[in-house]
Formats: C-alpha cells, sequence, structure tokens
C-alpha cells in the first residue's frame, strides 16, 4: 500500500505535501523511543509517534521509513514538517489513536 493510499484511509492530513506519497508501505512500527525505533523498526514502515521534534525526520531517514504518523490530531512543529518535505518524508496527522491506525493498517493487509 502507498503512503498516499493509508492517508485517505486514515482520513490524515498529509502535513508535508505530496512528495514521497507514492512510497509503498510495508509494516507498521509504533515507538516513541527513538533509539528504539532505530534499532528495530522494519525498513519501509509507517512510523507512529507522538514526537513532533525535528529529531523524528533524522530517525526516519536512517531506518529508510516510509512515513511518520502522528496521531490524535498531533501537529508537527514547522521546522519538523519543512525537514520532513526536504528529505521527502511524509508525516501524517490524524484524529485516529495509535491503536485505531494499527487496527485499519492491518485490515488494509498492512
Amino acid at each position: 500500500m502507498k503512503v498516499a493510499e493509508l492517508a485517505a484511509k486514515l482520513d490524515a492530513k498529509v502535513l508535508t505535501g505530496e512528495n514521497g506519497t507514492d512510497r509503498e508501505i510495508k509494516g507498521v512500527y509504533c515507538c516513541d523511543l527513538l533509539s528504539w525505533v532505530m534499532s528495530h523498526a522494519g525498513k519501509s514502515s509507517a512510523w507512529i509517534t507522538v514526537h513532533t521534534h525535528m529529531n523524528i525526520v533524522a530517525v526516519a531517514v536512517l531506518t529508510e521509513l516510509s512515513c511518520i504518523i502522528l496521531p490524535e490530531g498531533i501537529e508537527a512543529e514547522e521546522a519538523t514538517v519543512s525537514k520532513a518535505a526536504e528529505e521527502g518524508i511524509p508525516i501524517l496527522s490524524t484524529g485516529l489513536t495509535a491503536y485505531e491506525i494499527c487496527c485499519i493498517a492491518h485490515d488494509c493487509g498492512i
């Protein structure tokens, strides 16, 4: 499934524009401990986190993640959004909880 397709299923707002929304998602990882994400998230995964600072972009780039998903209507800091857009990492924001996001992703076969 592509990032844009999952964004539509989640009724998510793509904060970073269309760049990178054609990336393939091969898994989902939900964690807020950055060092844990770097050592455990699978390549091409969608990452669910409540963090909004610029370090999430660095983690996503290093681990080759497909996108970052912010649950519960969380908005990212403007500097984070700008850096993510520059790096081609889509950031999605949805009103759903992390659990609901995972359930939808599972139902979509991710």
